[in-house]
């Protein structure tokens, strides 16, 4: 047998279907997947993942739950990681430059009182 993906790896076996870009970000999501992580108890290099979410050390059989693809799954990653940190960063800005709100002083706020509610008046009936 000839080594049949060595250009393209584990995405090889969609053959020209999806398109480059697709195949591409497959293989490069395996190839992670696949790969061995660091264990969170002995540290490690030796976990595997099981199946999704399932990720078991295979030196001191630490079984946990993690991310889909990866041990460990960055939030700022899921939501495309530039756009999550320029809203961040923009919302630090705005913080910054919004004027904080003094305490009022006592008879400012004697004056704010709610105002008083007219009376209806009640119809007798006879």
């Amino acid at each position: 047998m000839s080594g049949r993906t060595v250009k393209v790896g584990s995405s090889g076996r969609f053959s020209t279907r999806y398109g480059v870009k697709t195949r591409t970000q497959i293989a490069m999501i395996e190839a992670k997947q696949k790969a061995f992580h660091p264990c969170p108890r002995c540290g490690q290099v030796r976990v595997k993942r099981l199946g999704t979410s399932i990720w078991k050390c295979r030196r001191c059989k630490c079984v946990f739950a993690g991310g889909a693809y990866m041990p460990k799954s960055a939030p700022k990653q899921s939501l495309g990681g530039e756009k999550v940190e320029a809203a961040a960063a923009e919302k630090k800005k705005k913080e910054a430059k919004a004027p904080k709100k003094t305490a009022e002083p006592e008879a400012e706020k004697a004056e704010a009182a709610p105002k008083k509610l007219k009376k209806r008046k009640v119809k007798e009936e006879a």
